[in-house]
C-alpha cells in the first residue's frame, strides 16, 4: 500500500468533512428538522472555511518541511527570469 504524504491527508480530510457536511444538511432539509436553518448557514461557512483552512495547513506544511506546494504563492512566478539573472552576472 503506498504510503500518503501529510497534504493528501489534509486534502482528504477536508473532502470527507465537506461531502458529509452536505449530507447532514440533505437529510435535515429532507426531515424537516427544526434546525435546518442552523444546518444550511454552517454548511456554507464549511463550504469557505474547509478549503481555506486545508490551504493554510498544505502551506504551513510546506513552510516547515521545505517543500514547495501547491499552496505556495511563489509558485505563481515564472522561474526563468531568476535563472537569466544569474546567468547574466556570472
Amino acid at each position: 500500500m503506498k504510503k500518503r504524504t501529510g497534504k493528501q491527508v489534509i486534502a482528504l480530510a477536508a473532502v470527507v468533512l465537506l461531502v458529509a457536511m452536505y449530507l447532514i444538511t440533505l437529510l435535515v432539509a429532507i426531515f424537516d428538522v427544526s434546525a435546518s436553518g442552523f444546518w444550511f448557514r454552517m454548511c456554507l461557512v464549511c463550504t469557505l472555511a474547509v478549503p481555506l483552512l486545508a490551504w493554510i495547513f498544505i502551506w504551513i506544511y510546506g513552510q516547515v518541511t521545505k517543500k514547495k506546494t501547491i499552496a505556495d504563492l511563489h509558485l505563481l512566478q515564472d522561474s526563468e527570469p531568476e535563472e537569466e539573472t544569474k546567468e547574466q552576472e556570472s
